[in-house]
């Protein structure tokens, strides 16, 4: 019976090589006066059968000679396989080839694993954690031999639970990721973040389950930093413009007044007779009092004084009033009333988003007709701005609007965000857009049984 040498097999005289297989073939062989089975040790990489007697003394050695040979291979064989150099043996035999993974090869793997800086698991389908390594432990505050053979879902809250095994479900066939709370043996909890792949398990129709947990901590204070930031930058932002509105409204507007009063005092002085110096002086007058009045809603949007002193209300009406006047187009508004005033930071917030929303149909919508919705759904209050415009993309439109002055929609993002709400962009091009920010509400105001109805026309 013969073994023959494989492409990945053991030689000597190679002490190197990369990790590979020994191909060999191990039949028994027969006692012929009894008829029983006897072993007969397999040498990878030549013929097993033993050299027969020999007539000459010329054929022992040439028998011999083989034998040191293959003695020679079976001794790399076996130093490869002790140091490392083989992971499986393949065994040639009735029944066809057989692979045998040798005891340790995976090691390289699992020193891999143990050197991440991550948490690594395999979980069976019903949570029980197969391996762990010890960065996992580290996490949880366990001992390794607490953790492996342990449920995963003794680490994690009732509502990650649920979230989990709903993800899982979805997950049969692609990775999935999802950001959860870890209970630590210490009572603390840990913000991860969990990357999970089923794997088909070795030798078995079973499928395991591979997890990679990543610590979040950092990530959520450098996320908690940025927030800061601009919140930060808001609040100065904020400043800047209550500065410059009291800069315009206390000295340009007065400046202007003033020049206004003398041209209409020099108007009033000239004669029918002066005929074009008569002309000019009124004609000075009125853009003098166009740019007084364009300066004053400069200032007012700068930093509306209505807003601190009456409400969110009521700079909604005012400002949906103006810009009708302005722009000539239709504006509809309908605010819930609130007998109690919202935080000043969720009002400026809004009045902020409403600005933007109303400067996006002014420059590129193209609109007729807008519809501004105030209410109080639960906890939060809702501002819905809705246009009949031509619409836009919202996924390419903050790319595309970069730079050119305004919020855009990334700068409301940011305002809703600011107080802990959300905004929504419904758009599609030739369909219009609307715009919903949601913000919750701490102490939440309570709701009057008749709405506030308001429908604004732009003046003839």
């Amino acid at each position: 019976m013969k073994t023959g040498p494989h492409k990945n097999t053991a030689r000597p005289g190679q002490p190197g090589r990369a990790r590979h297989s020994v191909r060999a073939a191990a039949p028994p062989t027969h006692d012929g006066a009894n008829g029983v089975a006897r072993p007969t040790r397999a040498i990878a990489g030549g013929p097993s059968r033993l050299p027969g007697r020999s007539r000459s003394g010329a054929a022992k050695a040439g028998n011999l000679a083989k034998l040191r040979a293959r003695l020679a291979i079976a001794e790399e064989t076996v130093r490869a396989i002790r140091s490392g150099e083989v992971d499986s043996v393949m065994v040639a035999g009735k029944e066809g080839s057989q692979v045998f993974t040798l005891e340790g090869a995976e090691h390289a793997y699992r020193v891999l694993m143990e050197s991440m800086n991550e948490g690594a698991l395999m979980l069976t389908t019903d949570k029980m954690i197969l391996y762990a390594n010890q960065c996992f432990a580290r996490m949880v505050k366990c001992p390794l031999e607490q953790v492996m053979g342990n449920s995963f879902r003794r680490f994690l809250s009732a509502e990650d639970r649920s979230s989990l095994r709903a993800l899982m479900k979805r997950a049969n066939r692609s990775g999935s990721k999802i950001q959860v709370l870890l209970k630590a043996g210490d009572g603390s909890h840990l913000p991860v973040q969990i990357s999970i792949r089923p794997m088909a398990k070795s030798g078995s129709k079973g499928v395991t389950i591979g997890m990679v947990v990543t610590d979040m901590t950092e990530a959520r204070r450098t996320e908690e930093l940025l927030r800061a930031l601009s919140r930060r930058l808001v609040l100065v932002q904020e400043a800047e413009r209550g500065r410059v509105a009291l800069e315009l409204h206390d000295n340009i507007t007065q400046l202007l007044c003033a020049v206004l009063v003398r041209s209409q005092t020099l108007a009033d002085k000239l004669s029918p007779d002066d005929g074009s110096s008569k002309t000019e002086a009124v004609k000075l007058r009125e853009m003098l009092g166009e740019t007084a009045e364009e300066v004053e809603r400069i200032s007012r949007n700068l930093r509306p004084s209505v807003l601190d002193e009456l409400g969110l209300v009521a700079v909604l009406r005012d400002t949906s009033t103006e810009f009708a006047d302005r722009m000539g187009v239709s504006v509809k508004l309908a605010c819930a009333q609130l007998d109690v005033r919202l935080p000043a930071d969720t009002e400026l917030a809004l009045y902020r988003i409403l600005q933007e929303a109303l400067n996006n149909v002014e420059h590129h919508a193209r609109a007729r007709h807008v519809t501004v919705r105030l209410t109080k759904p639960g906890d939060s209050v809702q501002l819905a701005i809705n246009d009949d415009g031509i619409g836009f993309n919202p996924d390419h439109y903050p790319a595309r609007h970069k730079g050119k002055g305004g919020l855009g929609l990334l700068g409301m993002r940011e305002r809703a965000t600011y107080v802990g709400g959300a905004l929504n962009v419904k758009s599609a091009p030739g369909k219009g857009a609307t715009i919903t920010a949601q913000i919750p509400l701490g102490k939440s105001p309570r709701e009057a049984e008749i709405p506030l109805m308001a429908s604004v026309e732009p003046k003839p």
